[in-house]
Parts: C-alpha cells; sequence; structure tokens
C-alpha cells in the first residue's frame, strides 16, 4: 500500500517562498530545490516512521543540498506536511502548524 501524502497549504506556500527565493539567486536553482523536495516527499512516502520525531508527533526529514527541514504527521497510511521551513528560523513557525 501507497502512503498518501497531503501537503497542506501552508507548507506549499512555504515551498513556493523557498522556490522564488532561489531563482532569484541563481537560474535554474529553484529545479534543483524542487527535485529535492520531491526527493523528500519520496522517502517519506517509503519509509515515514523512519525520520525523528522532533516534537510531539511530529517528525522532520532534511531536505538534501539545502538548509530546508519538511515537517510531516501521520504513519504507513497517510502522511500530512504541515510546514517546510528553512532550517534556522524560530521553531514555533511550524510547531503551530501541527
Amino acid at each position: 500500500m501507497k502512503t498518501a501524502i497531503i501537503v497542506r497549504p501552508e507548507a506549499e506556500r512555504d515551498i513556493d517562498d523557498a522556490y522564488i527565493w532561489y531563482e532569484e539567486q541563481r537560474s535554474g536553482l529553484r529545479a534543483e530545490f524542487l527535485l529535492c523536495i520531491e526527493e523528500g516527499l519520496a522517502k517519506i512516502r517509503r519509509h515515514p516512521e523512519i525520520y525523528p520525531v522532533v516534537h510531539k508527533n511530529v517528525r522532520r526529514i532534511l531536505i538534501r543540498r539545502f538548509p530546508y527541514g519538511m515537517f510531516y504527521l501521520g504513519d504507513q497510511a497517510s502522511v500530512v506536511v504541515p510546514a517546510v521551513s528553512h532550517a534556522h528560523p524560530d521553531p514555533q513557525t511550524w510547531q503551530s502548524r501541527g
């Protein structure tokens, strides 16, 4: 059974904001960022319970090559992604979305 993944609108905005910022830094960098986000989602889909719990029942996977973490809740049946956050902001940004 494939794990269903729901990316909340707040997390989509997080991704969009980073996507725009990376394109302003270097042409084509946004595409690399999105590929790494997709890779993170695929890893969660394969093994949702392997990544560490960072707050209550919220887990985090670090995004390869970029200083971002994808925060999610769920199990083998379904996963909800409430936030994709830069590694250095205030943790209350994502904790309030759990």
